[in-house]
């Protein structure tokens, strides 16, 4: 069948991915109530029940505010590496043990034919982790919340089909924002989060025959729209000399507060 995947929501409003190849289904994050969840995936034609586990990638509440009354709710076993576990043990609450599961970073697991590696990413959490996703000749790739994409991170995420990858802020609005210095010092860091520019720039290196979509995920509602991100995604990567035609590779958009519809990896 091979990868189909809907962003169900992403900002820092909260994040939730749902990835599936049929006879395997993921949720990566839970950064929402479990109400909200629940209505995101209906909006999916999805329900909990059809959920077979939750990949965390770090402990922020963006990412894990819904972990723990999805998980008790579905009896849904939960991935997440050790530093990860010890980081969101207390906002998670009572997790049975055969449902805490440690997948390391860097580890792979098959979760029947589907496949899914972990990488370690940059982020001010305890040991953040982007995901690769393989079925067959498939293979996506989510790499958000990231100050800065590293080597590592551009060998991981090579060659995928479709990226989930941040655009988070514009430089100059975030710099003219309301936010106060340290914050935005946080976020322009390289423990903090990835600028369209930076998207861009990483994009020129990661483009290849092979990779036929990029979503922009983690958009900043404050300091970032949807337009100019791909706009400076696009200008970025044509700077470098990576210049594409949509017919060939196309920029998507995610939303705060709507899911993605399905996408199949592989399109005929």
């Amino acid at each position: 069948m091979g990868i189909s995947f809907t962003v169900l929501s992403s900002g820092s409003t909260g994040n939730a991915t749902v990835v599936t190849n049929g006879e395997t289904t993921l949720l990566i994050d839970a950064g929402f109530s479990a109400r909200r969840i629940d209505e995101l995936l209906q909006e999916r034609d999805l329900t909990g029940g059809e959920i077979d586990g939750i990949l965390i990638t770090h402990e922020h509440s963006d990412h894990i505010k819904g972990l723990g009354p999805v998980a008790r709710k579905y009896n849904l076993p939960i991935y997440a590496n050790e530093k990860t576990w010890d980081a969101m043990n207390k906002s998670v609450g009572k997790i049975s043990e055969e449902n805490r599961i440690v997948l390391d970073s860097g580890e792979v697991k098959d979760f029947g034919t589907l496949r899914v590696e972990s990488f370690g990413i940059s982020h001010d959490a305890a040991e953040p982790v982007g995901y690769s996703f393989y079925d067959g000749d498939d293979k996506l790739s989510v790499a958000t919340d990231l100050g800065y994409v590293s080597d590592k991170v551009k060998r991981a995420i090579a060659d995928s089909d479709v990226l989930v990858l941040e655009a988070n802020h514009d430089i100059e609005l975030l710099r003219m924002g309301r936010y106060p210095w340290n914050t935005k010092r946080r976020i322009l860091g390289d423990m903090g989060h990835l600028s369209n520019e930076a998207s861009g720039e990483a994009m020129s290196e990661l483009l290849t025959g092979k990779t036929k979509r990029t979503y922009l995920a983690h958009l900043s509602r404050d300091h970032n729209m949807m337009d100019l991100a791909k706009m400076t995604v696009r200008d970025a990567m044509e700077e470098r000399g990576c210049f594409f035609k949509e017919t060939d590779f196309k920029l998507c958009d995610t939303y705060y507060d709507k899911p993605t519809p399905w996408d199949k990896v592989s399109k005929p």
